[in-house]
């Protein structure tokens, strides 16, 4: 079989919780052990700044996160793990792609039309608040992937979007000048779960309603207490598909486990013992991970030493690649 690039950024804001270890960190590390995957995986700080204006929170966030892949086992000697602001072909890529890049394509872009739709609805000028970046921001993702010729980007459902739009830009680029770029593929998992959060919405740092993936056993066990539930009491049976507890518990059981969970609550088991036993299942897939987190959050150094190796692994790829786009362009030394 041949081997695929696979590329996915994580962006440097807020702190990893359940629903990013379930919903794409658990799965993109397995996926980086298989022989057949060639593995690029970065921090997209440079997306942070569009939402994050604080240093000391993209600071704090890029630390966390660089922990979290690499305390759940991310091998570095099989994956490239660097930090976008790094390689900053990048950023030169995504100004060459810009000039590629049709306005009424980013006008369709779902994050531009929202901020519009709101400011419309909000009775504010349609622009209010819309930066370059927010604009421009499927630009940026596109030099992510085409810098590296990814064939296979793994996305949620509301990225898919950004994905067609690199294919197109870099189609457009193909026709315009050389044929530079592989044509990249959206990967969306139907079987990876979205997490449920607190509140039975969409696990989400915009809804406040997340569990941190390495919270101390205590305070983990308070946040899964605060799952919202009916009001059910013991031994009246309660609907598992529609309760986030049970959800959860699905993306962290196997399927024996499952099965047993199902059974308990068609026996109405109480919310009380379901959170208990949940707690456990989360705690103990997660405990030695936390551990190892905890000793990175305390060695930036081994951390930012894995990040520059990355950066360089990442470059030995940009640079050769820069130069043959320059060239295609009809840029540089004479």
């Amino acid at each position: 079989m041949a081997v695929q690039r696979v590329l996915t950024g994580i962006t440097t804001t807020g702190t990893p919780h359940l629903g990013n270890y379930v919903g794409a960190i658990r799965p993109a590390i397995q996926a980086s052990q298989s022989a057949d995957a060639d593995a690029f995986y970065f921090l997209a700080d440079l997306h942070a700044i569009i939402k994050c204006h604080e240093p000391a929170l993209i600071r704090q966030s890029a630390k966390e996160v660089a922990a979290t892949w690499l305390a759940l086992g991310l091998d570095v000697d099989k994956a490239v793990f660097y930090r976008q602001s790094d390689v900053p072909e990048i950023t030169e890529l995504s100004w060459i792609l810009s000039c590629m890049a049709a306005k009424g394509l980013m006008n369709r872009a779902h994050a531009y039309k929202a901020a519009v739709a709101n400011n419309i609805d909000e009775g504010e000028d349609p622009d209010n608040g819309v930066t370059m970046g927010l604009y421009g921001y499927p630009v940026l993702m596109a030099a992510d992937i085409l810098m590296f010729n990814a064939n296979k980007v793994p996305v949620g459902k509301d990225q898919i979007q950004h994905v067609e739009m690199a294919r197109d830009i870099a189609g457009r680029f193909n026709h315009h000048f050389d044929d530079v770029f592989a044509l990249p593929e959206a990967v969306v998992d139907d079987s990876v779960a979205v997490l449920q959060g607190l509140d039975g919405r969409k696990m989400s740092k915009s809804y406040n309603n997340t569990i941190p993936l390495f919270l101390p056993e205590k305070q983990l066990r308070k946040h899964i207490n605060k799952i919202k539930t009916n009001l059910l009491e013991p031994g009246e049976p309660k609907d598992a598909d529609t309760s986030t507890v049970f959800q959860v518990w699905q993306a962290f059981a196997n399927e024996t486990q499952t099965n047993a969970m199902r059974k308990q609550f068609e026996e109405g088991i109480a919310w009380g013992e379901a959170k208990k036993q949940l707690f456990e299942l989360v705690n103990a897939e997660i405990s030695e991970a936390r551990t190892h987190y905890a000793e990175l959050m305390e060695d930036t150094a081994a951390i930012e030493k894995k990040l520059q190796l990355g950066a360089e692994k990442a470059r030995d790829v940009s640079a050769p690649m820069l130069a043959k786009i320059r060239k295609a362009i009809g840029i540089g030394a004479m």
